[in-house]
């Protein structure tokens, strides 16, 4: 391990050597990679890929050329209208919109009709959404995606694994909420999604007795949902003609394929593979995406400052959502003051090596959320920098 993190640090200090940090890298070697292992996990089965996971559009660009992926996920309107601008393709909102002048903009713009596909999970959504573009004369319908609860739930809902999402939980609340679509004539059903996120996103490589009780709780889930999710399709296929059925995530992608219901995968946090998803027993990936800090002072022998460093990553706070100092190994935060706004310390043998304007590598915890902190990636093959993108950041969109 620590051979291959010096040979690591070693290869990406050569490459990034005219660059002035702070600045973000991608190397691509490692992106490659990790997209022919999801590609291979999903058994055939189409990826949609995740932009949140990814927010720079040359990047999705890249992805969607490759065997294996098609379509993306996005997780605004705003953000699938100027996707969908740039020209690209089949882009299904994963959340909810309550966005009035998007859906404006969604319901005059023939192209983004037939392109784009919104998220509900309740009357309420279709009655917002029939209350803009419905006196605009469209000549597409809108196209809709039911979003499904797939969190697991036992003990007489004592225990519940999952994020909180859609109210919809039965093959018969879906069926009503399918037959309220279809009785509007500027709505059209196209497709369903779950997000399994407990399975997905909750690493099981975990050890002790916490491991065990996450490994326990997937598994049943697994086995509940296959059996719900089923029937929740069949219920709706019966009602409407579903172009796609969507599940999973990086984490569950090879489980969620086996799914005879589901026609497609969403995923991109594999792709950067980010600290969070070293948990997984399943897959390992390759550090796609990292972020390089520079030694600004040295408080102490065994202390060295990094400027910045404060990018915490979204979720239930806590240390697993910092930031990974990652290269030299052997660096950890001062428990009094963690990540900060404008510098942070850092303590260790490793940090005694350290000199002023010396340079630290960082893992995100999480993917997409690094590319609101840069305005652009350096791409890294081998030991070169070979060219830079602009993030969302670097082309002015700022969607959340």
């Amino acid at each position: 391990m620590h051979d291959h993190r010096h040979l690591a640090r070693e290869r990406l200090d050569i490459a990034t050597a005219a660059l002035e940090p702070p600045f973000a890298v991608l190397d691509m070697d490692a992106l490659l990679a990790n997209a022919a292992d999801m590609v291979r996990r999903a058994h055939g089965k189409p990826i949609r890929v995740a932009s949140k996971s990814i927010r720079c559009r040359a990047i999705l660009e890249r992805v969607l050329a490759m065997e294996g992926f098609s379509g993306i996920m996005a997780f605004t309107l705003s953000e699938a209208l100027w996707l969908v601008s740039t020209g690209l393709r089949d882009v299904l909102v994963a959340y909810p919109t309550v966005d009035r002048d998007a859906l404006r903009a969604l319901g005059s713009d023939e192209r983004a009709a037939r392109e784009i596909t919104v998220m509900v999970d309740s009357p309420e959504h279709l009655d917002l959404i029939d209350g803009v573009v419905g006196g605009l004369g469209l000549a597409h319908p809108i196209r809709v995606c039911l979003d499904i609860d797939a969190a697991f739930v036992a003990f007489a809902g004592k225990l519940r694994a999952g994020a909180l999402r859609s109210p919809v939980r039965s093959p018969e609340q879906a069926a009503a909420l399918a037959a309220d679509i279809t009785k509007r004539p500027g709505l059209r059903l196209v497709g369903l999604m779950s997000y399994e996120g407990q399975i997905a996103g909750v690493g099981d490589d975990v050890p002790g007795a916490y491991g065990a009780l996450v490994r326990w709780m997937q598994g049943r889930s697994q086995r509940e949902l296959v059996r719900r999710r089923g029937r929740i399709v069949q219920a709706v296929r019966r009602i409407a003609d579903l172009e796609f059925v969507n599940g999973g995530g990086t984490g569950s992608i090879e489980k969620t394929v086996r799914e005879r219901a589901i026609t497609e995968v969403a995923a991109g946090s594999g792709l950067f593979h980010p600290r969070l998803f070293d948990f997984y027993r399943n897959f390992t990936g390759r550090p796609a995406a990292l972020f390089a800090l520079p030694v600004v002072r040295r408080p102490g022998p065994h202390v060295a400052t990094v400027l910045g460093g404060g990018y915490h990553a979204s979720g239930p706070p806590g240390p697993t959502r910092l930031p990974q100092p990652y290269l030299p190994d052997g660096l950890r935060y001062d428990p009094n003051e963690g990540a900060g706004e404008v510098q942070t310390p850092l303590l260790g043998e490793a940090a005694a090596d350290l000199r002023v304007g010396d340079r630290v590598w960082f893992r995100h915890a999480k993917a997409g959320e690094l590319s609101e902190r840069f305005a652009s990636l350096h791409l890294i093959e081998g030991d070169r920098v070979v060219g830079e993108l602009p993030t969302y950041r670097g082309e002015g969109r700022t969607f959340l």
